[in-house]
């Protein structure tokens, strides 16, 4: 499938459709004055597109965070209608290759304590568990909270 894939970088005018996907993914979604604001300056970010699916252009992306040598991930989406056939495994890595890229020499993420398959899709490449930030998320019950857990990537 990779052949058929295409990253490019994210422009304010991809905002509708990453929106689509940030609204579609997510039980508590990025505002799009957050998403628009995670465009540019310290800021990269690709979507990955699928030509060959005319109804579904923009299938994923990530957005990450660069500060002197640290990067940070600070979102990532694939389309719920192509999760489960790799997809993230492809956006992580181009991310991991892109703040390489740009000089980082560590990488940066959170994840819900309950959302277990992102954290093997990051423990597979490498992040591991170095804290937790306790009710950091409101639930996707929409009752309570849930802990963060904080990953690290040294590269």
């Amino acid at each position: 499938m990779t052949d058929k894939q295409l990253f490019s970088t994210i422009r304010l005018n991809d905002t509708a459709s990453l929106m689509a996907i940030e609204n579609a993914c997510h039980s508590h979604p990025w505002s799009e004055k957050t998403l628009i604001s995670c465009i540019g300056n310290r800021y990269f970010g690709e979507k990955l597109s699928h030509p060959s699916k005319k109804d579904l252009q923009v299938i994923g992306f990530y957005i990450g965070e660069l500060i002197i040598d640290e990067a940070t991930l600070m979102d990532i989406c694939v389309h719920p209608n192509m999760q489960g056939i790799g997809l993230g495994k492809i956006l992580l890595n181009q991310f991991i290759a892109q703040a390489k890229v740009k000089g980082a020499v560590k990488i940066w993420l959170e994840v819900r304590a309950k959302n277990i398959s992102a954290q093997i899709l990051y423990m597979n490449a490498g992040f591991l568990e170095t804290g937790r930030r306790t009710g950091y998320y409101p639930s996707a019950s929409g009752f309570g909270y849930e802990d963060a857990i904080i990953m690290c990537l040294s590269l």
